[in-house]
């Protein structure tokens, strides 16, 4: 008797501008961790895609797109409505985005909790991204309080609305798929009646954070619906990843052949060393110097905020009663830049204080006292770091990425003879531990 061929998996199509999230390991979309430079060093080390920060329909709705003159960058701006000068002519950059390095591997996330504001935000910029994501997750006040991120689990209909609106206003014409970021609800019942209705909007992916609303990124994920939800999103042609305690590419590759996800999202992880994209092969995570030069350069040449700039090198460089309290004083990116001692960035970082009207370095940064990093810092360091030494399965993302130096950087000597050498010693690998996402 002759066999049955096997029916083949439905997929929803993927729009010709548009990505298959398949076999990809991409960066979560996070608040201030989220931004250009974190973007571009997370695609350095090997991300296939990248989330941009949740950004409200209000803020992107009658904002100017243009191109800025210096850096070559996409930026939407915007006077501030809550601006208490009314004739103020400051603009602030709502979103911005790279054109050449990134806009191929960009998903936009709106915030959102109306369709018609959806779409209108979305037709701004579509055009310069491969897909736009709908957060149905994030359990902030400032996201819920308006309708938005996790409130919408509790509004499904709504929800619905607003993907049906943009898959039907919004993809044909900018030919990007439209896809959705949510959390788990309190049963598995809740869970997968929800992603059924979603999945059969025509979007072409979802995400699932495994944890509730109610949950933070301190309380460990749980898994126990991922492989329900997986099931439905392939049963429904749609694209499926998981996200929530995923430490590095290796990790990622292991838990999507354990639960059955097409593939992987890491964050928090990924503040701490964005070099967690890349696999083993290719060398795995690299040194904070090395990561931080890195980081550096980009925030310089995209010309980024400092306080967000000063916020994510807190949470890469060790070292916390070394480095962060003169961290935190800095001024300028000169100071920065003298004071971890990454000095082939001087000419370039006294450039960007001039365009960002930060004030000159006048006086040689604040002697750094040796210390060891908090005990705090050092556990982090060791999660960020930690190796599976598990049988490698084979997942579609498991690939090795494009290789970089692992060597540490130029400025390490500089650094150490600041700080204390004890005090700027890389994140070792360490047992697996979860590192909430």
């Amino acid at each position: 008797m002759d066999t049955p061929a096997p029916t083949p998996t439905p997929r929803v199509p993927i729009p010709p501008r548009g990505v298959d999230y398949r076999g990809k390991l991409v960066l979560a979309p996070m608040v201030r961790s989220g931004e250009l430079p974190s973007r571009l060093t997370a695609l350095h080390y090997g991300a296939d895609l990248v989330w941009g920060p949740e950004t409200v329909d209000y803020s992107m709705i009658g904002t100017t797109r243009r191109v800025n003159p210096r850096t070559g960058m996409i930026e939407w701006t915007r006077i501030p409505t809550n601006n208490k000068k009314v004739d103020s002519k400051v603009e602030s950059i709502i979103f911005r985005i790279d054109p050449v390095r990134e806009a191929s591997r960009l998903i936009f996330q709106l915030g959102t909790s109306d369709p018609a504001r959806a779409v209108e935000a979305a037709r701004l910029v579509a055009p310069d991204c491969v897909g736009i994501d709908v957060n149905a997750g994030c359990p902030k006040p400032f996201s819920t309080s308006g309708g938005m991120g996790a409130a919408l689990l509790k509004t499904p209909d709504k929800l619905v609305a607003i993907l049906d609106a943009l898959v039907r206003d919004v993809a044909p014409a900018a030919q990007i798929g439209i896809s959705v970021k949510i959390r788990i609800l309190e049963t598995p019942a809740e869970t997968e009646v929800l992603v059924r209705r979603l999945v059969a909007t025509g979007i072409t992916g979802l995400t699932l954070h495994c944890r509730t609303p109610d949950m933070r990124k301190t309380a460990r994920a749980i898994r126990g619906q991922v492989r329900i939800v997986a099931d439905v999103c392939r049963e429904a042609g749609v694209a499926f990843l998981m996200n929530g305690d995923v430490e590095t590419c290796s990790h990622a590759t292991e838990l999507a052949y354990e639960f059955g996800a097409d593939g992987a999202m890491i964050a928090t992880a990924a503040e701490s060393n964005p070099s967690c994209f890349r696999s083993d092969a290719a060398g795995g995570l690299a040194p904070w110097e090395e990561v931080v030069g890195k980081y550096l350069t980009y925030a310089i040449e995209v010309e980024n905020k400092l306080q967000n700039t000063k916020y994510l090198l807190a949470q890469m460089v060790p070292g916390k009663a070394g480095i962060h309290p003169k961290l935190h004083g800095c001024k300028s990116y000169r100071h920065i830049i003298e004071l971890l001692g990454y000095t082939d960035l001087v000419d370039r970082a006294a450039a960007v204080d001039a365009v960002l009207n930060l004030p000159p370095l006048v006086a040689p940064p604040p002697q750094l006292a040796a210390a060891k990093p908090s005990g705090a810092k050092r556990k982090r360091g060791a999660a960020a770091g930690a190796s599976h030494d598990k049988k490698k399965k084979t997942a579609p993302f498991a690939q090795a990425k494009s290789p970089h130096s692992r060597s540490a950087s130029p400025a390490r000597e500089a650094v150490e003879a600041a700080v204390g050498a004890t005090a700027v010693v890389a994140p070792q690998p360490a047992a697996a531990s979860s590192v909430a996402v």
